[in-house]
């Protein structure tokens, strides 16, 4: 049985760019001018391990009669009756529209399974529009740019919920969905000749990828399987990273964008420093864009064995992780050496700590009480005299943890109160190591 995704929504929300992304090559049109797309269009497409058959749509409308906007109309009801899931994509920053409200009452009356994306989520003018879409009743929606790719990784997770359980066929099982023993997803990324390939032969025992003084001898990302402690894992090594401006050679950017979507599909990112040239900026780089993707993060020191004071080089490496990586707060770092195994061991219990953070959920109730106790040590400040209320805050999804706080006048909440509730959070809950995404949203005012 071959599973089938089909893409429907109103027109101009995004549907035909989802579609040559997930097919991996520019397949449909894609232009600003809606209906654009008129006929179904179906393709091979693929996300992380999932393969499936994908089906552009045309843009669904209320037009009624014989018409060529009934006949795309009609087109895109066959192409649901067919799938066994519907991606229902609304646009972000237009917000939920009457449109989108009628066609949503019409999807939750089908067969198909629905996966809700919020498309263009790559700028804070989405979030409002995200929000709005919890009331279509489809669920949790994905916060996605299918221009930018952002949040493949979120589409994935939610497709192989959505999928799990679809057919007993176990051909279909094996190939497309995961059990619940899925193996954890961990990517090792870094600067070139950090040690990246000898910490996989190190961990595997073996000479599974080859290693050598010269950088830049991995090119692509090798994925392998691998067991610690009863528990699957795969391995991603990665192509090493280099400042964008001597990234020249067409091989190279290729090499890049592989190690990009190893990230965007990783649970765990390591990311390795030489202990002489750690925390330089590329580090940085790179470290901000693992906290971008929603990524748990664990920083890991190769050639501990070269250090001589190890002391005070350990208080140095505190103090640069405190000062540079102010946005991970209690990330945790492991020093050892990938070529003598000293000090490995400390890697994978960090990384488990890590990823089961990740995954963490906090009781609404606790989180409240939590809420109340941090707004009365340090209450908000006044802004042009008027005092900002905290009314309620819940968990809305997790991997990594993310919150919604309302409150009210929310668009007046200065940053800094946002980096202190976001610390406490992380202090509070443990979550080292975890990025940690906060909204803030403001009751609809009834008399407006």
């Amino acid at each position: 049985m071959t599973l089938t995704v089909a893409i429907i929504g109103r027109p101009n929300v995004g549907k035909s760019t989802l579609f040559n992304r997930l097919v991996g090559r520019r397949v449909a049109l894609v232009d600003d001018t809606p209906g654009v797309t008129r006929d179904r269009r179906e393709g091979e497409g693929h996300l992380g391990d999932l393969r499936f058959t994908v089906i552009d749509t045309a843009g669904l409308d209320d037009k009624t009669g014989k018409s060529l906007e009934e006949g795309m109309r009609t087109q895109t009801q066959e192409a649901m009756d067919i799938a066994d899931v519907c991606l229902f994509m609304i646009d972000a920053r237009s917000g939920v529209t009457p449109i989108d409200e009628h066609f949503a009452a019409i999807v939750r009356k089908s067969n198909s399974k629905v996966v809700l994306v919020a498309n263009k989520y790559e700028s804070s003018a989405g979030e409002a529009g995200f929000y709005e879409a919890f009331g279509l009743g489809l669920g949790t929606p994905v916060a996605f740019s299918a221009e930018h790719g952002q949040g493949m990784g979120e589409l994935h997770e939610a497709l192989q919920k959505t999928t799990r359980g679809l057919d007993d066929d176990p051909e279909l099982e094996d190939d497309i969905l995961q059990d619940e023993n899925s193996p954890l997803q961990m990517a090792i990324i870094g600067r070139p000749n950090v040690g990246k390939s000898t910490l996989i032969n190190t961990l595997l025992d073996e000479n599974r990828v080859l290693v050598g003084p010269e950088a830049g001898i991995t090119r692509d990302s090798i994925a392998v399987d691998w067991e610690w402690q009863g528990r699957r894992i795969k391995l991603f090594d990665t192509a090493g990273i280099r400042r964008r401006s001597r990234v020249v050679s067409k091989l190279e950017k290729l090499s890049v964008g592989d190690t990009l979507r190893a990230i965007r599909f990783a649970e765990v990112v390591v990311l390795m420093m030489d202990v002489e040239r750690s925390f330089d900026k590329q580090d940085l780089s790179l470290a901000d864009l693992v906290v971008r993707e929603g990524r748990a993060l664990v920083l890991a020191i190769n050639k501990w064995d070269l250090v001589k004071d190890k002391a005070s080089m350990e208080k140095v490496l505190e103090e640069k992780v405190e000062r540079l990586l102010p946005q991970m707060r209690g990330v945790p770092f492991i020093k050892f050496s990938a070529l003598t195994a000293k000090g490995i061991r400390h890697l994978m219990p960090a990384v488990d700590k890590v990823y089961e953070d990740w995954n963490a959920k906090v009781k609404t109730h606790e989180l409240n009480n939590w809420l109340r106790e941090v707004s009365m040590r340090h209450p908000p400040p006044a802004v042009q005299g008027r005092h900002i209320r905290l009314r309620y805050m819940a968990q809305t999804k997790s991997r990594p943890p993310t919150f919604v706080l309302f409150a009210s006048r929310a668009s007046h909440l200065p940053e800094s109160y946002k980096r202190y509730l976001i610390n406490s959070l992380r202090t509070s809950f443990g979550f080292d190591g975890v990025p940690i995404r906060l909204q803030i949203r403001s009751g609809k005012n009834p008399y407006v």
